[in-house]
């Protein structure tokens, strides 16, 4: 995401006589002086700040038809504009649009990635517990169970693990890297795609998901097993389970432990079709607003604060959508894989009925369609829903953070115009 410039922007529509075109996508003419010396005047050494003017303090771009003056220009001494700006009205408006645009995307994503974690933790110790009566598929119930935890157990019970989402998250993208670079497996899909190299594209990120599924495993540990008989782990104890996980060494397990051959088709199922659903959402509504954006500019009824906004919120937007639908529509799949990894592995998770009471994970699936068939005859179908009501808050409190950083923007910018 890159900010747009204003429309106000002056000092770069001057080019030499040698070059006959016009400057800045033809919003300005382009000029030309009879020498060097006529050019000097007007320019000047790059600024400090990117997208700041290329002229000293206090000088302007010329008008039409009026020659560059015959005596350098010097600015006058640094004083505050009148209202205490302090800073040339076009320069403080484009330092805001950056600044406030990567505040935007900061926000999103400690709100995603920190903030929504106690969310990702209940739901997870949810979808696991099948001993539980209640399946939690509202709000008012997680909120509820929540409070419990935070009670008995202190802040850390809905904050355990957070490290090891991060680091399952680096596995992921510096596996990807690596494959793509020595394979000829496309990291991207180019927009003169073909099915050969989508094809290409999905194996490259299957590969990366059986890579990192064995630290999935042990985040997924680490993020439902209860505070209350959990040990003092340090922030890499996640990558030396994952490693012991595949050599088959670290602490011992049952014998019910699924390997991990076993775990590769719904692992690798449900992260391409997360993957393939958020992408193909991302770019409906991309689309959709990006087509609104550009009738409501045709129109003339934007505002230059709108069109700020434009710059920045139609990609977090997509972003929202496209992980809220997928999120909801693989929920069911995410349920099995979340036992299917966490069975054999003598997890202790906090009871999710009562709040301050531990249960043992003692499954005896013999794979995913074994999984399946039994969570629908014991639990029914709402079984599969186990924790819903978590994924409710997460995107409430996402949605809301955003329209919160979109309001701030909206004054600051207002402020500034």
């Amino acid at each position: 995401m890159h900010p747009r410039r204003p429309d106000g922007f002056d000092g770069l529509g001057y080019r030499s006589g040698a070059r006959d075109e016009q400057g800045f996508g033809g919003a300005f003419p382009a000029r030309s002086f009879s020498s060097a010396s006529d050019l000097s005047h007007w320019v000047t050494t790059p600024p400090d700040i990117p997208g700041s003017r290329n002229l000293h303090w206090g000088e302007k771009s010329p008008p039409y038809g009026v020659p560059a003056p015959s005596t350098p220009l010097e600015g006058p001494a640094e004083e505050p504009f009148p209202g205490g700006g302090g800073s040339v009205p076009g320069q403080s408006s484009e330092q805001l649009n950056r600044f406030a645009g990567f505040g935007i995307g900061l926000a999103s994503l400690f709100t995603e990635n920190v903030l929504a974690h106690p969310c990702i933790v209940l739901r997870r110790q949810c979808q696991v517990n099948y001993h539980a009566r209640h399946y939690h598929l509202t709000p008012f119930t997680v909120i509820n169970i929540m409070y419990s935890f935070n009670k008995t157990q202190g802040p850390r019970a809905l904050w355990k693990g957070m490290g090891s989402t991060f680091i399952v998250q680096g596995v992921t993208l510096g596996a990807e890297g690596i494959i793509s670079e020595f394979t000829p497996l496309p990291r991207e899909i180019s927009h003169k795609w073909n099915p050969k190299q989508i094809g290409e594209h999905l194996l490259l990120k299957s590969l990366t998901y059986i890579v990192a599924m064995p630290f999935y495993s042990a985040s997924l540990i680490e993020t439902v097993q209860s505070e209350i008989i959990r040990d003092n782990a340090g922030i890499l104890e996640c990558i030396k389970e994952g490693i012991g996980r595949v050599i088959g060494l670290g602490v011992p397990h049952s014998k019910r432990l699924l390997p991990l051959l076993s775990l590769i088709f719904p692992t690798v199922l449900h992260g391409v079709l997360h993957y393939i659903i958020s992408s193909v959402i991302q770019k409906i509504v991309l689309l959709i607003l990006k087509r609104k954006t550009y009738h409501s500019h045709l129109a003339e009824s934007t505002s230059p604060v709108q069109s700020m906004l434009d710059a920045y919120f139609p990609e977090l937007i997509a972003n929202f959508a496209a992980s809220l639908c997928s999120d909801v529509i693989l929920y069911p799949l995410e349920t099995v894989l979340h036992r299917l990894h966490i069975q054999g592995t003598r997890t202790i998770i906090d009871n999710t009925d009562l709040g301050y009471e531990v249960l043992p994970i003692n499954t005896q699936y013999e794979g995913m369609r074994d999984c399946i068939n039994t969570i629908r005859q014991e639990e029914g179908m709402l079984g599969f829903y186990k924790g819903f009501g978590a994924v409710v808050i997460q995107y409430t409190l996402h949605a809301a953070v955003l329209q919160i950083t979109k309001i701030i923007y909206s004054t600051l910018l207002q402020n500034s115009v």
